[in-house]
């Protein structure tokens, strides 16, 4: 009886030993794989698990990474980022939004948010956009009097839409997880991240207009005879054409992510070119900084995978299931424990080890799960489980006590600013996000009515 209950609940033990190996510093991809080898090879020798099952962990990796042709989009999306960073498309956009918006109450800080939402669809990579837009609008900010706390939370939250906003590097991810389309997934992610950015700009108009002095607005003399229409083109034109280019030829069937991601990778070149940036020096380094992050991405895939196969092959998936029939739970019921388990988990861990480490294991149960009259079509309960998991895993960035946003902009900001002020900055826009994902698990047609328009 006692092996019996130790071999139906191997699978949780695996998470039991996971958990801490994970505040451990060892790599995460290292700590994944080598949790589900060891699990495998316990299996072994307890009988339960035939050696030559090894060969198909192997070439599960193999499938799930390797042959993936799809993923070929990360590392351009990453390129194209990286570039736009140092082609000074943004320093152009801020400076002319901030003319744009000078006469409305707090118009900086929408500038900002509104940089943010430009940013994201054109880089898709948060550690570029929040640094990016620290270096830019925050010493501005702080000069004309703004309230830090508003100043770094509007950055910060703002930064963090590129990893919902097509083309984002998480959707891309998610859809190979969830053995869906990342086309569908991109259309999907439009209305949740446009009601985030409205729902950040609606709290900054409110704020601002009840209390004036936290946004003191620009001075005449700073705006007079600044705006042209020629300036507002020549900082509009370049994003806006590229942003046409890539997610335009995705949403009307002219390309798959990974051909759009190969254009847009080469319009960011073309970018850097006309700001005259293109120089050998800043190639070498854009290629490198690409080579070492797409390096991290597809080792924590490898492991990852290892994980959720070993998982699987214990039994995992059918234990949850019988679990859930055994207690009776609902859909909605493991819905909501798995949004509170991801939320609590993005204060401690990045958005990749979250998603490796739940989607392979869940997203089988999830697809199985039938919300009656709420989501009448069950076809798209992946599509909108993914909008809810890329909206709930965007806090991961902003929650302390390792949110990463925060880490990015402590490093880049000005001295004066401290991490309290970044911490009671990003409160209020944290609870915005949550109102998001509530918002959004109320009404599922705010993902899904684009890509049912659309056809995807």
């Amino acid at each position: 009886m006692t092996m019996d209950f130790f071999i139906t609940y191997l699978p949780f033990l695996m998470f039991l030993v996971l958990i801490p190996l994970l505040f451990s510093g060892y790599p995460v991809a290292f700590v994944l794989g080598g949790v589900g080898l060891a699990f495998w090879l316990l299996a072994v020798g307890i009988g339960l698990e035939n050696p030559h099952s090894f060969f198909l962990v192997v070439s599960r990796i193999f499938g799930s990474v390797v042959s993936k042709l799809v993923l070929v989009a990360i590392p351009m999306f990453i390129f194209m980022g990286t570039m736009l960073e140092r082609s000074g498309v943004a320093r152009d956009l801020l400076n002319t939004l901030q003319l744009l918006t000078r006469r409305v109450p707090g118009g900086l800080a929408l500038s900002v948010t509104i940089l943010g939402v430009i940013l994201a669809a054109t880089t898709g990579i948060i550690g570029a956009s929040v640094v990016m837009m620290t270096l830019l609008a925050l010493p501005v900010m702080l000069d004309r009097g703004y309230d830090k706390a508003l100043a770094t939370g509007t950055i910060a939250a703002s930064g963090t839409l590129g990893i919902l906003l097509p083309p984002s590097i998480m959707l891309v991810v998610m859809a190979d997880l969830l053995q869906t389309s990342a086309g569908g997934l991109f259309t999907a992610a439009i209305g949740p991240s446009l009601m985030l950015a409205a729902l950040y700009m609606l709290y900054i108009l409110i704020r601002t207009w009840t209390k004036p002095s936290l946004a003191p607005p620009l001075g005449a003399e700073e705006a007079k005879g600044q705006l042209t229409v020629m300036r507002i083109i020549r900082s509009f034109v370049p994003p806006a054409l590229l942003i046409f280019v890539v997610l335009g030829s995705i949403f009307g069937g002219f390309a798959t992510p990974t051909e759009a991601s190969g254009v847009g990778a080469l319009g960011a070149v073309i970018l850097a070119a006309l700001h005259g940036k293109l120089t050998f020096a800043t190639l070498k380094d854009v290629v490198e900084k690409s080579a070492l992050t797409t390096g991290m991405l597809f080792g924590l895939f490898v492991g990852a995978t290892a994980f959720s196969y070993v998982f699987a092959l214990l039994g995992g998936n059918d234990t949850i299931l019988q679990v859930m029939e055994a207690t009776g739970t609902g859909p909605w019921a493991v819905l909501t424990v798995l949004m509170i388990a991801v939320f609590i988990l993005g204060f401690f861990f990045d958005w990749i080890e979250i998603t490796l480490i739940i989607l392979p294991v869940f997203a089988p149960i999830i697809t199985k799960l039938d919300f009656g009259a709420h989501l009448p079509d069950q076809s798209t309960t992946v599509v909108w489980f993914a909008m809810l998991m890329a909206v709930n895993l965007q806090t991961s960035f902003l929650t302390p006590p390792f949110g990463f946003a925060l880490f990015y902009m402590k490093g880049s900001a000005p001295k004066e600013v401290k991490l309290g002020d970044i911490y009671r900055g990003i409160v209020p826009f944290v609870a915005l996000q949550l109102l998001g994902l509530v918002t959004l698990l109320i009404w599922p047609d705010l993902a899904l009515w684009l890509p049912r328009f659309l056809g995807k």
